[in-house]
């Protein structure tokens, strides 16, 4: 990643920062961190685990409640202090360019970063280069083809704090078979998971009977072939082979 769109990417966090957390522990935004959990619970615990791009913390509080250790990694140095506040393990760095030594993790896992990673396939090179064989690597995509696309691309660029707006940000879209296509040689995918499926708008969260039958189809409907390629959010699950 050029040292341009790195130091946006992360004026973009800082400022963002101080507000991120804000509502994020209920409604729309628990309902996507429960189903990422989800996931993570199967391929974490027990496990020695690193959050590449680890944000606040929100999420790395939890995982570290289940795996046997965990370290967030995240280039903004606005979210770490808010992570070092809650008493996380994390330290500062680029997806491209992991602080961390080879084959050093169980589980490395990325949620809602690699999106804004424009070099793609050298930041999975690079998750890869930190897992150990047998690993897995949990990484999240941005769907082109989905209700949240459609409902971006008719509402435009939102605006995510004061004086941030989602347009400040480099932002792809990739779908199944592309996200697949990005692995590196030594991934093999064995697990997908949709998020967000059939949620057009988040703040259809807010009303309750529309949340609630909301968050009953997106729990049921996150694991199913073929429905879960449809997901504003796609979650890869990929395997480590032996060398």
């Amino acid at each position: 990643m050029s040292r341009g769109t790195l130091g946006a990417t992360q004026e973009y966090y800082d400022r963002f920062a101080e507000t991120y957390d804000c509502g994020r522990d209920a409604g729309y935004h628990r309902l996507v961190d429960e189903l990422e959990l989800g996931i993570l619970r199967r391929y974490a615990t027990g496990r020695e685990v690193v959050e590449a791009g680890c944000g606040t913390g929100l999420l790395l509080r939890e995982v570290a409640g289940f795996a046997r250790s965990a370290v967030g990694v995240d280039l903004s140095r606005g979210m770490l202090a808010a992570a070092r506040a809650r008493g996380l393990h994390v330290v500062q760095g680029s997806l491209t360019d992991l602080p961390l030594p080879g084959a050093s993790a169980d589980l490395i896992y990325s949620m809602k970063v690699l999106p804004h990673v424009a070099p793609i396939r050298e930041a999975l090179r690079e998750l890869a280069r930190v897992l150990r064989p047998g690993g897995h690597l949990v990484a999240e995509f941005y769907n082109p083809w989905s209700l949240r696309s459609l409902a971006k691309r008719v509402a435009g660029p939102g605006r995510v704090a004061t004086g941030v707006r989602e347009s400040d940000v480099f932002t792809r879209f990739d779908t199944l078979d592309e996200a697949r296509a990005h692995l590196p040689d030594d991934l093999r995918l064995v697990d997908v998971r949709g998020v967000r499926i059939v949620t057009p708008y988040a703040a259809m969260h807010r009303w309750p009977l529309a949340g609630a039958l909301l968050g009953r189809a997106e729990r049921a409907l996150c694991d199913v072939p073929g429905v879960r390629r449809l997901a504003g959010f796609l979650v890869l699950v990929a395997r480590k082979i032996d060398p």
